[in-house]
């Protein structure tokens, strides 16, 4: 087996050219150095270095051109401040920001239920975990809502990261899982009923996880990148509970301390996590219940941009004006868009629902 040694070793990226006195001129211009040239009489082949690789130009090559980026704390001190360029070789260098941009794409407003029963629903995603979406189309990109399931428990091979994102919610439905956080104290169990947000950026590692796990994973927006972080080790020395990340502190709500109050609709309690006020507003979570059977609820609608539920156990059903009425049980989510009228019925006694709204506060308006 090769033993790999980092100040020895390096990786080089070979390209055709043609005319390879332009193919140098370009590359040099552009910021890489020469090395290496041979044979010296006719030079078919040329070594550059620049922006962390190793290039070589091979006029013996046939194979097609590379696209290379090269990422940049000052992208404007490159190339004129140009952002792609074509080598005469045919080599499409772009020159990107170091610094990731988070671009939430505007809501895409409408209806959406998306039920248990749905045929081929699961997909098996990273690490063998079965993934089920639950807004499929994301409402244009605003928002990813999945249900995570892990059948077989034990140690999760997992690596420290972090993404950037905008909102991040782990909901644990049933089983446990072990998680570290950075600047958050020692591994702990994050158990049925609790969550946790994962403000951005922040470091952490999945470690451990039991039989049958099941968790609502929320982020906004749905597309964002997940980073390794090889350098930082988990736990950290420092614990700083109260630290903002971009502006949110980590939050993690357990079932076992929670506090129950009226909820804001007659006959019905929940529990607030805390998630609005560690965000600063950004989202609320909340788990409902109703405090016994209830045939029907006041006809309502709400302002905020995004209203999304997840059917943690019990039945009910819902109508919404325009839409056929929808019959839902445990593992049902569905999404309201803003202003539209809605009203719950039928709902049973051990019914619990599990409710995100972003932005975190909003107006219940009471339809007559």
């Amino acid at each position: 087996m090769s033993t790999y040694h980092p100040n020895q070793s390096y990786a080089q990226l070979r390209l055709p050219s043609e005319d390879l006195t332009a193919d140098m001129d370009f590359f040099i211009q552009l910021g890489f150095r020469l090395d290496k040239i041979f044979p010296a009489d006719d030079p078919a082949v040329a070594m550059l270095s620049g922006f962390g690789i190793h290039v070589i130009l091979d006029k013996r090559v046939t194979s097609p051109p590379a696209v290379i980026n090269i990422i940049t704390d000052y992208p404007d001190t490159i190339a004129q401040g140009k952002t792609e360029l074509t080598a005469p070789n045919g080599a499409v260098i772009h020159i990107l920001p170091r610094t990731q941009t988070l671009v939430t794409p505007s809501t895409q407003h409408h209806f959406e239920v998306r039920k248990l029963t749905d045929g081929a629903s699961w997909v098996i995603g990273r690490a063998g975990m079965l993934y089920r979406d639950l807004i499929p189309d994301r409402l244009g990109g605003s928002i990813i809502a999945s249900h995570i399931r892990i059948p077989n428990g034990g140690p999760v091979p997992d690596m420290v990261h972090y993404h950037t994102i905008g909102f991040q919610l782990i909901f644990c439905k049933s089983g446990w899982v072990k998680l570290v956080y950075e600047d958050q104290g020692p591994p702990f169990i994050l158990k049925a009923g609790d969550c946790v947000t994962q403000p951005p950026e922040i470091r952490h590692r999945v470690l451990e996880s039991s039989d049958n796990l099941e968790v609502i994973e929320i982020g906004v927006p749905a597309e964002h990148m997940t980073t390794i972080d090889h350098d930082v080790e988990l736990p950290t020395k420092t614990y700083n509970p109260d630290r903002l990340f971009q502006g949110q502190r980590f939050c993690h709500h357990q079932l076992k301390d929670a506090t129950w109050d009226h909820w804001r609709l007659e006959g019905f309690r929940f529990r607030e996590s805390g998630i609005k006020e560690a965000t600063q507003g950004d989202a609320s979570v909340q788990v409902i219940q109703p405090i016994q059977a209830i045939k029907e609820t006041k006809t309502i609608s709400h302002t905020t941009d995004i209203l999304f539920s997840f059917i943690l156990s019990g039945s009910m059903i819902l109508e919404v004006e325009n839409q056929e009425i929808q019959s839902l049980t445990e593992g049902d989510a569905f999404v309201i868009p803003p202003d539209m009228k809605y009203t719950f019925k039928n709902i049973a006694e051990d019914l619990e629902l599990l409710e995100v709204a972003l932005p975190g506060n909003f107006k219940t308006i009471q339809h007559s």
